[in-house]
């Protein structure tokens, strides 16, 4: 079975930096589209941005220019690096194995201070 596991979550000031991580098991992350989504308190979990296979990235438009999604694929790690934090990014954040039905992970906790 694929588990997901993050890290690099924490607490950091408006306009700072955090680079969040996502360790795969199993074997078909190589082949996998991955995806990094964030839930705030009292909205919806929403798509943050993606990459394919083949290193392909898109990304939402409030985090362009902002944050940027890579692959090691023999590390199985997809990773989330994101530059100056604002307050509204203050989430869960969650990576998602796009496969199938999808494998979630259980989601790492990013806080950002005015």
């Amino acid at each position: 079975q694929v588990q997901l596991v993050e890290s690099g979550g924490g607490l950091v000031q408006s306009g700072g930096s955090l680079r969040l991580s996502c360790v795969t098991s199993g074997s078909i992350f190589s082949i996998a589209t991955m995806a990094w989504y964030r839930q705030a308190p009292g909205k919806e979990r929403e798509w943050v941005a993606d990459i394919d296979s083949g290193g392909f990235t898109n990304s939402a438009g409030s985090v362009k220019g902002r944050f940027t999604i890579s692959r090691d694929n023999a590390k199985k790690t997809v990773y989330l690096q994101m530059n100056n934090l604002r307050p509204e990014d203050t989430a869960v954040y969650y990576c998602k194995l796009v496969r199938g039905l999808g494998f979630w992970g259980q989601g790492t906790q990013v806080t950002v201070s005015s």
